[in-house]
């Protein structure tokens, strides 16, 4: 078998096997074949010189990352890319292909941590309350925007909300995370009522925007054509309102999710219950919200302390 038959077998074991979602399969997809680009640039026919995977080494591995460095990649993006070899070869390895993995022998690029960005209560708050509730499109930001902060759900995983995944009667929301696992998250009052307002309003008038069959009915979030929105709509739509909300710079539709993590945390919440409701699978990736709090509290003392 070529390279580039061994990660199509690869992509297949992580789609069908690993269910990772679609976005994490891209990015494996792109820097794989970023990699065969490297070793074996296409012709101008489109061919390709066969590179056997058994003569691929840590020195071919270490050319890759210095000539991306020699490109200005990020740190973070040569660091992802070491990963996805890593994991490639590990499948090579349990499936008998070659002997030892290549990218082990390769050291990471060091990465300095960046905080995750967040909302003061004042500013959410004030950031929520931004879009026209005298339109329908403003009606459906508004309720995403409540839910976001509400749930701390990934934008990705609120776009692929169904109707049936509601209980609006205990107000709990059954979403599907990475890889497949399944959670159920509680919301309050401000986001249901934003919700039902949007239901009741709006999305109707969606549906009547698209044909027939072309409707998404199960749907919950839908885009002005009447179908499901998407993750890019919803980014468009948080930048549109830091436009309109001065006091607000430099946040994604992920800073919702951390303003979440970091308001439950400053309030008292445990530290591995906000683990449960974010879905990560290791509690080291919730514990950088404890920095986040630990740099306020800093910046308390510096301002309040006599002797600071």
């Amino acid at each position: 078998m070529l390279l580039v038959d061994h990660i199509a077998e690869f992509l297949k074991h992580l789609k069908y096997e690993r269910n990772v979602s679609k976005h994490t399969l891209r990015n494996y997809k792109s820097d794989l074949d970023q990699f065969v680009e490297f070793l074996a640039p296409a012709k101008e026919d489109g061919s390709r010189d066969e590179v056997p995977v058994e003569q691929i080494d840590n020195i071919t591995i270490r050319e890759w990352m210095s000539e991306l460095r020699s490109e200005n990649k990020k740190k973070t993006s040569i660091a992802r890319k070491l990963a996805s070899l890593r994991t490639f070869f590990q499948f090579l390895v349990r499936e008998g292909v070659v002997e030892s993995n290549p990218a082990k022998l390769v050291t990471t690029p060091r990465i300095e941590r960046k905080l995750p960005t967040h909302l003061s209560m004042e500013d959410i708050v004030r950031f929520i309350e931004t879009p026209d509730l005298n339109t329908d499109l403003g009606r459906r930001d508004r309720a995403i925007l409540e839910f976001l902060y509400a749930t701390g759900m990934r934008v990705s995983e609120l776009v692929n909300l169904n109707l049936r995944d509601i209980d609006f009667k205990e107000k709990l929301v059954r979403v599907t995370g990475k890889r497949k696992k399944q959670r159920i998250l509680p919301f309050g009052d401000p986001a249901l009522q934003a919700l039902m307002y949007y239901l009741n309003e709006a999305r109707h008038e969606f549906l009547q925007n698209s044909p027939p069959h072309e409707r998404d009915d199960q749907a919950v979030f839908l885009n002005y054509k009447g179908t499901r929105i998407s993750e890019r709509s919803v980014g468009r739509m948080v930048d549109k309102y830091i436009k309109l909300c001065p006091d607000v710079k430099d946040i994604s539709p992920h800073s919702l999710r951390h303003s979440f993590a970091t308001h439950l945390l400053d309030s008292g919440a445990d530290l591995r219950d906000i683990q449960e409701l974010l879905g990560h699978a290791r509690l080291s990736t919730t514990q950088i919200y404890t920095q986040v709090s630990m740099e306020k509290l800093i910046e308390v003392y510096d301002k309040s302390h006599p002797k600071a």
